[in-house]
């Protein structure tokens, strides 16, 4: 079964977010995730997983009557941001979870477990039965 994990933080906070990480402690975070890269790799139940940049990097696109794309800076809606994501196919939601958590648990600033909320979305096989 595949699921997508995704790690969501404040979008109006991103800027403070990242100006809070040492460059020791922004090196402590990539490597983190890239050894659970390395190990959801291995296991062969890494799809794929990539970071996003923040809120300044973000467009949204709205198709205006005449179909033609309507673009405006930054997100859509005011709130979370999705910073980054896995999408991995494992044998159970058990171990989407516990993929989640070691995700959370991603050194933040003077290296202490960012904690942060990560969402799991179990990614359907085809549409929903009525």
């Amino acid at each position: 079964m595949q699921y997508m994990i995704q790690m969501n933080v404040p979008a109006d906070q991103w800027d403070v977010m990242m100006s809070s990480f040492s460059r020791d402690d922004m090196q402590l975070m990539f490597d983190y995730m890239e050894t659970l890269n390395q190990e959801l790799t291995s296991a062969g139940e890494l799809v794929e997983a990539r970071g996003l940049g923040g809120p300044g990097l973000v467009k949204t696109v709205r198709a205006a009557d005449d179909g033609q794309p309507r673009v405006t800076e930054g997100p859509a809606e005011r709130g979370r941001i999705l910073a980054g994501y896995w999408v991995v196919d494992v044998k159970n939601e058990e171990r989407a979870v516990e993929i989640a958590a070691r995700a959370s648990a991603c050194p933040g600033p003077g290296g202490k477990p960012g904690n942060d909320p990560v969402e799991v979305h179990a990614v359907p096989t085809g549409p929903p039965e009525a």
